[in-house]
């Protein structure tokens, strides 16, 4: 029957699930091999690459060395300690090539870790602890050995007084202890499957550089890491660059065949869009990552393209959608109502949005793990997805249980059907237009602030939101609700969205195919409340913290896979986010001396593939 069931599913479904059923047939054997060191750890049973493996699958170990990549990036940056809360951090995955993590994630399978600076891991049957073997070779770049106090260090002090994303899993270890001479042990206190893989992928920093300073100020210091680039130049909000340690400890494991080939990365940073697209235009930046798949057709024809000293690529995935729309803040109490916020949604005629910005070419994002198997089903829920929710259904918004799907929207500018539907679930909601102003029965008016980031965003820049967002507000003028609209440099606007200073602004979130304990960052009731989380909406369900919990203990990937849905479920209908549309496929105009493996992994794109398996040939 198992093998019916994926013969009937789509080809994306059927490699899921096929790797997926491996691990588990190999998880249930029997577990002699648990609590015995290994090369790598996977969510269910066994990585993919045995030991012994001689490189990623989708690096090219025969790639030279040499050359460089320039990448423009907007805004500006005033520290370089992107493992805390305060500033305005260059970004977090730059730093990834200084310190390194005691595991590597490997992008080709939907959670496995290898061994970097661990050349070992082991954990119980259960997973109530893990203990890592650290190589006796890895070394910081000032030369000094990267010891099991480094590692204790790093982990209590990210844990105690670090970014908030790495508060949430600290709460959870019982103790860290050190077992040997280069050995260091995790116990936790709560069953959780993840635990023991994201302590692997906690960044070890330097304990001699950092101890006794406040760990959680902003600086400009340069960081000690074990990585194979250390920090080249400064220059604080303009560029920053990494070059490539010839003395790097790591390069010739097998884990770092074909990564890390280049000898300079360098970021150079931007007022806004247009000027990071003329950089790159006039050939100051090597690689342009395009979002709109109507300029990707109409304006690639400059000398750069036509004379072939720069090339388009298409890069396709697997991973989830994620969500990217405008999100509502909870915490203001005129969006605390469903029915308000899916009148929000209502009144966003998507279609007409889509084909002004994108041609209509893109399709919409429907849920948060669409484009997916672990997007929520059409209709109603069924199986093991209604088992997990029907403890909650009195309390979930209309559409969790039944399903729910977004307005269909019109290809006219004014969308008259979805405005009268809007309109009605104001009222519901005791809202009605007085005198052309949509108040309440106090005659207080619906009103509240869009705030933006004038630098724009990862995936959208700042016109593009801004011309969105104006064509938005043209609606809502039709129901008496006139936003005020606020502008704001990159560093305002990081210190008001980290105290969720906001009612309504832009927001993006990536979705991995092995999501886990960071769903509560994103979404726990904690967020509320405490700065810097990525809950934004400010929702507090019980329901998406139990289905995170199921994700968390889930015996194999059918109940995993079940449980991510049915978080689906109560993501979506909770109508937090006005979704816009998504690209299954990465867009990369880039100089046609960089070249990347002819095999992608199955998340396409994604931290972990540029630049570390790019190369530049020699023009």
């Amino acid at each position: 029957m198992r093998i019916l069931k994926i013969l009937n599913e789509s080809a994306s479904e059927r490699r899921f699930f096929v790797r997926f059923a491996l691990a588990a047939t190999v998880a249930a054997m029997p577990l002699a091999s648990f609590a015995e060191p290994s090369h790598g750890i996977a969510m269910y049973g066994e990585p993919a690459l045995p030991a012994g493996f001689t490189s990623l699958p989708y690096a090219n170990p025969e790639a030279p060395k040499g050359g460089s990549i320039r990448f423009a990036e907007p805004g500006g940056f005033d520290s370089l300690k992107s493992w805390v809360l305060k500033g305005n951090p260059v970004f977090f995955g730059t730093m990834s090539v200084v310190a390194e993590t005691l595991m590597y994630r490997s992008i080709d399978e939907p959670f496995t870790l290898y061994g970097l600076l661990a050349e070992s891991v082991e954990t119980d049957e259960s997973r109530s602890w893990i203990e890592f073997t650290l190589r006796p070779d890895a070394k910081f770049s000032d030369g000094s050995p990267v010891t099991v106090e480094d590692v204790i260090w790093s982990y209590e002090t990210l844990g105690t007084q670090g970014h908030p994303r790495y508060l949430g899993a600290w709460e959870k270890v019982e103790k860290i202890e050190k077992t040997g001479e280069n050995k260091v042990r995790i116990t936790f206190n709560t069953l959780d499957r993840e635990l023991p893989l994201i302590m692997g992928l906690r960044p070890i920093l330097k304990k001699a550089q950092w101890e006794g300073k406040d760990f959680t100020e902003s600086g400009l210091e340069v960081p000690i890491g074990s990585g194979p680039y250390v920090v080249d130049k400064v220059d604080a909000g303009r560029s920053i660059s990494f070059k490539r340690n010839p003395d790097y400890w790591g390069k010739d494991l097998p884990i770092n065949a074909g990564r890390n080939n280049l000898d300079i990365i360098r970021y150079d940073y931007f007022g806004d869009a247009n000027a990071m697209f003329e950089a790159f235009r006039a050939g100051e930046v090597d690689v342009w990552r395009e979002l709109s798949p109507t300029k990707w057709d109409t304006e690639f024809s400059f000398p750069r393209v036509t004379s072939g000293e720069v090339v388009k690529s298409e890069i396709g995935n697997e991973r989830p959608s994620g969500i990217m729309g405008l999100v509502m803040n909870t915490r203001n109490p005129i969006f605390a109502d469903w029915r308000v916020r899916e009148a929000m949604i209502e009144a966003f005629n998507f279609q007409f949005i889509n084909s002004t910005l994108n041609g209509g070419k893109e399709p919409r994002i429907t849920s948060y793990f669409s484009n997916s198997v672990l997007a929520m089903q059409p209709g109603a829920a069924e199986g093991r997805v209604k088992e997990l929710l029907q403890p909650f259904a009195t309390d979930l918004p209309p559409g969790t249980m039944e399903g729910y799907t977004l307005p269909e929207g019109s290809d006219k500018a004014l969308d008259r059907r979805g405005l009268r539907g809007a309109l009605k679930l104001m009222e519901e909601a005791g809202w009605t237009v007085q005198d052309g102003v949509l108040k309440n029965a106090e005659g207080q008016p619906f009103a509240f602030e869009i705030v933006l980031n004038q630098s724009g965003s990862a995936m959208r820049t700042a016109a593009e939101t801004q011309q969105m967002v104006d064509i938005y507000i043209e609606s809502l003028r039709n129901l008496g609700i006139t936003p005020k609209v606020t502008l704001l440099d990159a560093a305002q606007y990081v210190d008001r969205t980290n105290r969720y200073d906001f009612d309504m602004t832009w927001y993006e979130r990536a979705l991995s195919l092995s999501p886990g304990n960071e769903q509560l960052l994103y979404w726990g009731a904690a967020g509320v409340t405490e700065p810097g989380s990525r809950n934004w909406m400010g929702m507090n369900s019980p329901a998406a913290e139990a289905m995170i919990t199921e994700m968390l203990n889930a015996a194999g990937p059918e109940d995993f896979t079940a449980a991510v849905r049915a978080l689906d479920r109560v993501l979506t209908a909770g109508r937090y986010v006005i979704p816009v549309s998504y690209s299954p496929i990465s867009r990369l105009a880039h100089s046609s001396s960089l070249h990347y493996p002819e095999k992608t992994p199955i998340y396409g794109d994604w931290p972990g593939f540029m630049p570390d398996v790019w190369w530049q040939e020699a023009q």
